[in-house]
């Protein structure tokens, strides 16, 4: 449901933002300030050591400088403790003391039957642990016995046991005045068109609760405990409450482990629930498993949620193989700086469980620190086994890298893992390193790198000769295109509030707009930061200067910006294209280094082939570069609707 905006602007001025996020973490006493306002913690986000995890009362927003998280009292609450947006609401304006606003009756009755069914699941758990201890549940206490699991264990994981009954379970909840519907919409009962009486899904096996992000239950796992069993484990089908590839088996306690006063380092996605289970047992806390089925992108996204670079650990068989390779394909089209992936083996024969008894916490940790890089095993599962005998399995084996590298939709980390994964095969194809291989030394060309009898250059002399022997580093002063983006956002603030995240993620080389960014983020963010009050406010913090800097260069070429007539849309299709021209040529400048760097290396060490093969990159890279610096930021009919007719146009 939507809210008034004045209702949760109210609500957020209500509750300071510290009393939100300091129930989920503890302050740092050295680096916090409580009396200004200022508060520092290790971020509950992605674990860590060190405090990087920021907030400010006054400001009523977050910010890690570690993981890069942002937000306000709703996007904590629904990032880190998985609640809904109403939910969030529900929280804050409860903290607030002010009343929820009237709701849609429709969405009421959706969230009182949400509810009502989660009441229905809890009676199902207690039901399940109370026949783990009775009479018919000797069996399944001697096998969780047997696998070695401790009564405060079982206790935990609220383990049970669904009797081999067709109507056990059914009874006891109609008992408790259940409603068949209800029961039937929880999942607990098979049923249909075809079936005259309905029967308990789930008999004859150990059960597994799994919660939900609050830590409700939503759904169960079972076990059989007979080995002629058409399913050897058996989840919940699909629910209101319960969809299997949204969710992950020990997601809440993992994330609490994170956050703890021990902060472990990331969270490991293992096979199945004993194998969370008896890591857990023993003190490994951060452990989840996805339930059954292959990791999906929301499971994937769940992991990300709580550490920037979990670890997927896979029986070292073929079938851990397979599994490693379907992650794999589903996390490269989601890749984004700073989230990625390991990915851990067990010994063949072994699953988690096994090792811990055999070998204690310390045996699978060894594990864990053997974990490897996406990359790595990417490359290798691609490029490890294959004869590279001739030209054409190297081809191949190329190709299909490429096309594995086309896949990632993130611009920058798809640079970087062609560059990678380049540097690997020049080193696997020609048995050395890409910088200082035979070819490096001088082998492999008979006479090595000398110059051409006809009047040939060294490579430092071809090099310096180049066309890219003039080319200078861009110079630190505001582009064009640079001053257009700030000066829509100062004069139109709340285009920065529509797409805060994406502008909060700028970067700029010129010192000024370095030292000027964070402040007009800060203040910009503000609910109130309409124009005459985002100028006053960053004039004050002596800011004038430039604000009239920035007017002065936009005026002259699109002046109609400032005038106070300009339409929001006409102004917004300005930032836009200014926003993509500036976010482009940062693409670019950093290719242009990445290259650069490579090529004097190359040059230092003499290697030819690999300088020409990097030439031809770098004057395309600085070809494109000097393509956007010289083009008209053109505005082909921008400020129609401001009474701006035709175009309007400036040199960059």
């Amino acid at each position: 449901m939507r809210f008034p905006s004045s209702f949760l602007d109210e609500i957020r001025d209500r509750v300071p933002i510290s009393n939100v996020i300091g129930q989920r973490v503890t302050w740092d006493r050295k680096k916090t300030n409580a009396g200004r306002g200022d508060f520092w913690a290790c971020c509950p986000f992605h674990g860590e050591k060190t405090p990087s995890f920021h907030c400010e009362d006054r400001k009523g927003r977050y910010h890690c400088f570690g993981c890069g998280v942002s937000g306000d009292h709703f996007r904590f609450l629904t990032d880190l403790d998985g609640m809904n947006f109403p939910e969030a609401v529900q929280r804050i304006a409860d903290m607030a003391g002010v009343p929820m606003p009237e709701i849609d009756p429709q969405a009421q009755k959706r969230e009182e039957k949400r509810r009502t069914l989660i009441d229905v699941m809890e009676l199902a758990a207690t039901f399940f642990q109370d026949r783990l201890q009775s009479g018919d549940g000797a069996k399944a206490r001697a096998y969780l016995r047997e696998r070695g699991l401790s009564a405060r264990t079982i206790d935990t994981f609220r383990l049970g046991y669904a009797p081999e009954s067709r109507n056990a379970l059914k009874e006891f909840l109609a008992a408790k005045g259940v409603e068949r519907q209800e029961i039937e919409a929880c999942g607990l009962v098979v049923h249909g068109p075809d079936i005259a009486v309905s029967y308990d899904r789930f008999r004859d096996r150990i059960m597994f609760p799994i919660l939900s992000s609050r830590e409700k239950v939503i759904a169960f796992g079972g076990r059989a405990m007979r080995p002629d069993a058409l399913a050897k484990y058996l989840n919940s089908n699909e629910t209101e409450l319960f969809h299997k590839g949204n969710v992950l088996f020990n997601f809440a306690r993992a994330r609490r482990a994170l956050s703890g006063a021990d902060g472990a380092g990331t969270v490991i996605a293992v096979e199945g629930y004993m194998d969370v289970i008896a890591l857990h047992q023993a003190g490994i806390e951060n452990a989840v498993a996805p339930l059954g089925t292959a990791l999906t992108e929301n499971q994937l996204q769940l992991l990300w949620r709580m550490t920037s670079e979990p670890v997927l650990c896979f029986d070292g068989d073929s079938a851990g193989q397979r599994a490693a390779e379907r992650a794999s394909g589903v996390a490269l089209p989601l890749l984004k700086p700073g989230h990625s992936l390991k990915f851990a083996y067990l010994p063949e024969g072994k699953d988690p469980d096994d090792l811990v008894r055999e070998g204690g916490r310390q045996a699978f940790e060894q594990i864990m620190r053997q974990a490897r890089p996406l990359a790595d095993t990417v490359f290798e599962r691609e490029a490890g086994s294959d004869d590279n005998a001739t030209p054409e399995r190297r081809a191949a084996i190329e190709a299909r890298i490429n096309q594995l590298v086309q896949t990632i939709g993130d611009e920058n980390v798809r640079r970087h893992y062609q560059q990678d994964f380049r540097n690997r095969l020049f080193q696997r194809f020609r048995g050395g390193s890409p910088r200082g291989g035979d070819f490096a030394r001088g082998k492999g060309r008979g006479r090595g790198f000398e110059a051409p009898k006809g009047g040939g250059f060294s490579p430092s002399e071809r090099l310096s000769r180049s066309p890219l022997a003039s080319v200078r580093p861009a110079g630190a002063t505001l582009t064009f295109r640079e001053c257009q983006l700030v000066f829509c956002l100062l004069t139109h603030p709340e285009l920065a509030r529509e797409d805060f995240d994406s502008i909060a993620a700028l970067s700029f080389d010129a010192a000024e707009m370095r030292a000027f960014w964070p402040v007009f983020l800060a203040e910009a963010s503000r609910p109130d930061a309409g124009r005459e009050k985002l100028y006053q406010r960053l004039e004050d913090q002596g800011f004038a200067p430039l604000i009239d800097q920035l007017k002065s260069h936009v005026s002259r070429n699109v002046s109609w910006i400032a005038g106070p007539d300009a339409a929001l849309e006409d102004v917004r299709e300005v930032y836009r294209q200014a926003l993509s021209l500036h976010n482009r040529a940062r693409s670019l400048a950093r290719q242009k280094a990445e290259l650069e760097r490579e090529l004097g290396e190359a040059t230092e060490e003499g290697n030819l082939e690999l300088l020409e093969e990097l030439m031809p990159a770098l004057i395309s890279v600085q070809n494109e570069i000097s393509r956007i610096d010289n083009q008209e930021a053109e505005i082909e009919g921008f400020g129609l609707m401001s009474g701006r007719g035709g175009r309007s146009g400036a040199t960059g």
